[in-house]
């Protein structure tokens, strides 16, 4: 996989890596849903150490998962991306909010958590209108 690159909306805080993703997956928790400001939140997992992080230093919240475990959720100060996740029950893995990424091309979720949380209109098929833009 080449290099992977990402940052927050203003461009602040940047972060790369060259390690190979250990997963991609979509978490339906009640943090990540008021995190992310949806639905859900999709991380990208990678070894601990493995980002190079620049420019601003990203500010954190701690709270409690719905494990009851610790989660750092860390994020742009200036424009409030969420960038990057730590969580205690997982301590040699980082996630990077994969909203924040440069390139999505070759994301695809490989695994749900916390599906219990998962909201209902998520829950079946979708059917609505779809467009690839703005309404028209």
């Amino acid at each position: 996989m080449p290099k992977i690159f990402g940052g927050c909306l203003c461009g602040s805080i940047r972060y790369e890596t060259d390690a190979e993703p250990l997963q991609t997956a979509i978490c339906h928790c009640s943090n990540c849903q008021k995190q992310s400001g949806s639905a859900y939140s999709v991380v990208v997992a990678f070894p601990k150490g493995a980002l190079q992080i620049s420019g601003s230093e990203p500010s954190s919240f701690t709270d409690a998962g719905d494990s009851g475990g610790k989660v750092d959720r860390l994020f742009c100060p200036k424009c409030g991306s969420p960038l990057f996740t730590r969580a205690e029950f997982s301590p040699d893995v980082e996630f990077i909010k994969a909203g924040s990424l440069d390139d999505t091309s070759w994301l695809e979720p490989d695994a749900e958590y916390w599906c219990s949380r998962e909201q209902e209109w998520l829950k079946g098929g979708r059917s609505w209108p779809r467009e690839d833009g703005n309404p028209k």
